[in-house]
């Protein structure tokens, strides 16, 4: 009998283990590559890792899921159903903004109940409501549906699509967009805040970005039972069944580079992995500025990395009451006296405001397992501007989780300074320290036109052969739908596991 040689499949090593590092893995799996991921963590999720803490569990960072059929696509690679392992449960509405006024706007996916809830705000502006909203569905094919996963490998990727660009003016703002629709000052802000939700200033990101309240409408939003950290293990558990291999406390000190191309990492152990192709799911900053540092880079040089803009920082205040607040919906959005001038303070002149909006997320609403019966767990995240801005924050931090805590209790949660059972800070210094992300900005550099797609850093590396990138700092860019997409990317750039046979 005529035996032929096994041949061992070639090796893949990842280098961190959030959302997008995951994907990546998989999708490496079931290419035919042998995957390491390595986590410097004590857990796997990168922003998405669990805190738990006195009864309560809290998820670190993504709190909802949009375009879930990214997810049921991993599942599906690996010959599985998603279903068996998390469920997702729909959210309605979506989540409520409050005005500083008191009046209020719920945005849900039902168009008919979103028409109403515009003529109650603003009779005058129902019509032009509903030619945004054409308008972002537009958008949504072309920005999401079309070029979510495209490579953007060269420029002439970038010119084929600057003609569908300009031709929906992707040069304007979200906002200058909204505007252009809706006269009611709400109803600009109600539809123009999206870009915040993945580091962008609405009066900045490019219009493109005008696709999310299409996607919300198309796919619904929704919440994993149990936490976002379900969603992570169930990733890792594919991971495992491929007989890939995940390894934690494992921090990479620098990437290989052996004849112009990457030949695995070094961690801060020592140890050397050596591998066929390496993808790093940590900060592209960091990435070019310290793993790759050592190595002559052409296009992401420290000086142009210095130039570019970065998104802004977050100030997340976990905590968790010894009573239910009933009537406060699973997300909340808290809006503050200014919208502009706030944002121009965070973004641009880079000072910490007396004022701020927030992003409440009562996780309890909707699955009571996260506390212990009849408590509640929270979080609140505020916008502040990342490290640029010389914040003392070990300095700043209790005071302003104090005036976030006033604030809240004078609007959706009464007597709360008394409710409160427990309590944990994370500050843009967190982000630094923990997470490697450079200037503590909480979704790498800044979505604007000039860096976004063919402008971003590449999916695959322009300084390195065997080097990809996925994750917040690459393309698509930031939110669960944008690192799940760049994961996607790596299925066109990068060599069946077959090519190195």
């Amino acid at each position: 009998m005529n035996m032929l040689p096994r041949v061992s499949k070639p090796h893949a090593v990842v280098i961190g283990s959030g959302f997008g590092g995951l994907a990546a893995a998989i999708r490496l799996g079931a290419r035919g590559y042998r995957v390491t991921v390595l986590e410097r963590l004590d857990q796997a999720g990168g922003r998405a890792r669990v805190f738990r803490q006195d009864g309560f569990t809290f998820d670190a960072g993504p709190t909802i899921v949009t375009a879930p059929q990214l997810f049921e696509e991993l599942w599906t690679l690996c010959g599985r159903r998603m279903a068996d392992d998390v469920v997702l449960r729909p959210l309605c509405p979506f989540y409520r903004l409050r005005f500083d006024d008191g009046s209020h706007f719920d945005c849900s996916a039902d168009p008919k109940a979103m028409r109403a809830e515009v003529a109650r705000l603003s009779p005058g502006d129902v019509e032009g409501y509903e030619r945004f909203m054409a308008l972002s569905a537009t958008l949504c094919r072309l920005g999401f549906e079309e070029l979510g996963d495209a490579s953007f490998a060269s420029f002439a990727d970038m010119a084929r699509v600057v003609p569908a660009l300009a031709r929906y003016g992707a040069w304007r703002s979200v906002y200058a967009t909204v505007a252009r629709h809706m006269r009611d000052e709400r109803l600009r802000t109600a539809f123009s805040f999206h870009p915040l939700l993945i580091g962008g200033d609405p009066f900045r990101a490019s219009a493109i970005y005008a696709l999310i309240p299409h996607l919300e409408r198309a796919w619904g939003v929704h919440w994993a039972m149990g936490g976002t950290g379900r969603l992570v293990a169930g990733l890792v558990g594919l991971l495992r069944g491929q007989g890939s291999e995940l390894r934690l406390g494992a921090e990479v000190a620098a990437i290989l580079v052996e004849g112009g191309r990457a030949a695995g990492v070094r961690l801060a152990s020592g140890e050397e992995i050596r591998a066929a192709i390496t993808v790093s799911n940590a900060d592209s900053a960091w990435t070019y500025r310290h793993l790759l540092g050592h190595a002559p880079r052409q296009r992401w040089t420290d000086r142009r990395l210095d130039r570019a803009s970065s998104s802004m920082g977050l100030f997340v205040w976990y905590f968790g009451t010894r009573c239910r607040y009933a009537s406060v919906g699973h997300h909340t959005i808290l809006l503050g006296p200014r919208y502009r001038e706030l944002l121009r303070d965070i973004f641009r002149r880079k000072v910490l405001a007396a004022d701020f909006s927030l992003y409440l997320h009562r996780p309890t609403a909707s699955d009571p397992t996260l506390s212990p019966p009849g408590h509640d767990a929270f979080y609140v995240l505020s916008p502040v501007p990342n490290l640029q801005a010389g914040i003392d924050w070990r300095r700043e931090a209790e005071p302003y989780r104090r005036a976030i805590q006033r604030r809240l209790s004078e609007t959706v949660l009464p007597g709360l300074e008394e409710a409160i059972v427990t309590s944990k800070l994370v500050t843009p210094l967190d982000f630094r320290d923990d997470l490697l992300a450079w200037r503590g900005s909480g979704f790498g550099l800044e979505p604007v036109l000039t860096q976004s797609a063919w402008f971003r850093p590449h999916n695959r590396s322009e300084e390195l052969e065997g080097l990809y990138l996925v994750g917040a700092g690459t393309h698509p860019g930031a939110g669960l739908p944008g690192v799940l997409s760049s994961a996607r990317v790596l299925d066109k750039v990068v060599p069946h596991a077959d090519a190195f046979v």
